[in-house]
């Protein structure tokens, strides 16, 4: 009989393990690596950027046909960047562990038999001892358990947007700055090619003796200033493509095409200091994540608080012994808190709540600090673009009235090219400033944690 039921109890166990999650090999292969990295195509691109779905992103309609928009790149990196893959998988993990939270313990089986081997054995038979038990205590704790992984999942979540919002706006960033690298770039070469010509020109009137080797001397010098900064600036152009392309997730040598007549960010549209600071800590993305990583720890020193309770188990247990005599009744064992009352456990626990708290309110303090120097730092390169831009016009009459004294021998040759290279680095230093402008903004919109500008929607394509 015993032996009867001890076979029936194996082939439950052999049953359940049925059940059980088979190991499947992942390889970490060259190919398989550069499959993963290979981006989607774009139509498929097209159909998730109209998909979208973000706390603060927005669905856009790419037309990449026509040129990406800043706003466009920024999505697209959102789908495609690789570092943004991997930080997904964190979601996978959280859900994974609220998922184990919510599993009930499994019940404690125990099985023995003694066989009589010695002695008087004589009417003896096989004594054996079956029993089936559970820990309360798992109980009582589960429901705080569960509540820490789903305050944690949702952690993790807004955790991975406040990365996502990141390096979209990083792409945004890029993309502003190639397309005001090339506006330099290409009035840095007009000047060249024009310096050139006026070059060659001089060089002929040398020849004829009308002007001096100083007329040509600051000709040629003119010249190969502005062709310094021609270099300079494509070189920073040059970065500034690979930083959008690693932003996005494309490899180095593909082609981004931007689209022209971009119009930059107008400061005119931000709101002051004070509507900014209004409700951050509601916006900002980063700030719920640790708020809700907190819940996640209160919960955490909840259930540590409920682990004082002694741990219990309880079942039912049956047996008989070598005289035949079979007994079977209730059982409970209990697990007296005398030196271990969980107190280790509960001081970890508080004292994480403790440094999560403190990590909120000094992140809280940087994001007010951050947020007001941002803004004023917008309104300070702001006012430096309209002295600049109110200054462009007198230069320029500067120039063309130095021009006209040098061909009536009232003013000299070395005058007139030190007022036109300021000139040209006068409009480089604009568009330098629309550069800083950008990044400041591009800056204030992470910190606030909300588009501030006009973000092109899908509707507003349509």
């Amino acid at each position: 009989m015993m032996m009867k039921r001890s076979i029936v109890f194996l082939v439950m166990i052999m049953i359940l393990g049925e059940g059980c999650t088979s190991y499947h090999r992942m390889p970490l292969d060259p190919e398989v690596v550069a499959g993963k990295l290979a981006p989607p195509g774009m139509a498929d691109l097209r159909i998730q950027a109209q998909r979208i779905k973000h706390p603060i992103l927005k669905p856009v309609e790419l037309t990449e046909e026509h040129g990406l928009s800043p706003d466009e790149a920024a999505i697209l990196a959102v789908l495609v960047n690789p570092g943004l893959r991997a930080e997904r998988d964190k979601r996978g993990l959280s859900t994974a562990q609220l998922y184990q939270a919510g599993i009930l313990p499994n019940p404690d089986i125990s099985l023995n038999w003694q066989v009589p081997t010695g002695g008087s054995t004589e009417g003896a038979v096989v004594a054996y001892g079956l029993g089936i038990s559970y820990d309360i205590r798992a109980l009582v704790t589960r429901g705080a358990e569960i509540d820490a992984a789903q305050a944690k999942a949702s952690s993790v979540s807004l955790d991975v947007a406040w990365q996502e919002w990141q390096i979209a706006e990083a792409a945004k960033l890029n993309a502003y700055r190639v397309i005001l690298l090339q506006q330099q770039l290409g009035v840095a070469k007009e000047e060249e090619d024009a310096l050139r010509q006026n070059l060659d020109v001089v060089k002929k009137a040398v020849d004829l003796g009308d002007l001096t080797i100083i007329n040509l001397s600051a000709s040629r010098a003119s010249l190969e200033k502005v062709h310094l900064s021609v270099l300079d600036i494509e070189q920073n152009l040059e970065q500034e493509h690979l930083a959008l392309n690693r932003s996005i997730g494309f490899a180095p040598d593909y082609a981004v095409r931007l689209r022209e007549g971009i119009e930059l960010p107008s400061p005119e549209s931000v709101p002051s200091a004070p509507e900014l600071l209004t409700g951050i800590e509601e916006r900002r993305l980063d700030l719920l994540a640790l708020k809700m990583g907190y819940e996640s720890q209160e919960a955490h020193v909840r259930a540590a608080i409920l682990g004082q309770f002694p741990k219990i188990s309880m079942g039912f247990t049956q047996a008989r012994d070598n005289t035949n005599v079979i007994s079977s009744g209730p059982a409970i064992t209990i697990s007296f808190p005398v030196f271990d009352r969980n107190q280790g456990q509960i001081a970890i626990e508080r004292a994480t709540r403790q440094q999560l708290f403190d990590e909120y309110r000094a992140r809280f303090f940087d994001a007010q600090s951050e947020l007001a120097k941002l803004r004023s730092n917008l309104d300070s390169v702001q006012r430096e673009i309209a002295a600049t831009q109110a200054y462009l016009p007198t230069l320029r009459r500067l120039v063309e009235a130095y021009y006209s004294a040098l061909l009536e021998g009232n003013a000299d040759v070395l005058t007139y090219y030190i007022a036109r290279d300021d000139l040209i680095a006068t409009q480089i230093a604009l568009l330098g400033l629309q550069l800083q402008l950008v990044d400041q903004f591009v800056a204030l919109e992470i910190a606030a944690g909300e588009y501030l500008g006009l973000a092109q929607s899908k509707e507003a394509v349509e």
